[in-house]
């Protein structure tokens, strides 16, 4: 799945580890993620993680999408600041699970997000992976 998200690759996210249920990822803030503050944009941050969300329920094997997300900013990034992101499976149950994700630069924690998925029936996965 990671190979083909071109919007996640195209802004340098790298995937160091997948597992059962877990993932971490890392990506560098660049100049063209910084907002008029002087700091990385919250989206960026989101993005990261809901990368690594994705990359831990979609671990499994059947096709898995966000049914939905929250994160909390912690403290803020600046261009140069490298970010890592650690997924980590919470529970699944039925076709539905909970994930929580760490942000962290270094040892110092920058955003928490929880993740809600929901994994496809065999017709919409189907259909998904034909569009």
């Amino acid at each position: 799945m990671f190979a083909a998200d071109q919007a996640s690759r195209g802004l340098g996210i790298e995937l160091l580890k997948t597992g059962d249920g877990s993932a971490v990822l890392r990506m560098a803030v660049t100049a063209s993620m910084v907002n008029g503050h002087g700091i990385a944009h919250g989206g960026f941050v989101f993005l990261l993680a809901d990368t690594a969300f994705a990359c831990a329920c979609n671990s499994h094997g059947p096709v898995t999408l966000a049914a939905g997300a929250d994160i909390t900013f912690v403290a803020p990034t600046r261009e140069g600041d490298v970010l890592e992101a650690t997924a980590e499976e919470r529970t699944r149950y039925g076709r539905s699970g909970v994930y929580d994700v760490t942000v962290r630069r270094g040892d110092e924690v920058i955003a928490e997000f929880r993740g809600r998925s929901r994994t496809l029936g065999r017709r919409a996965a189907e259909a998904e992976e034909r569009s």
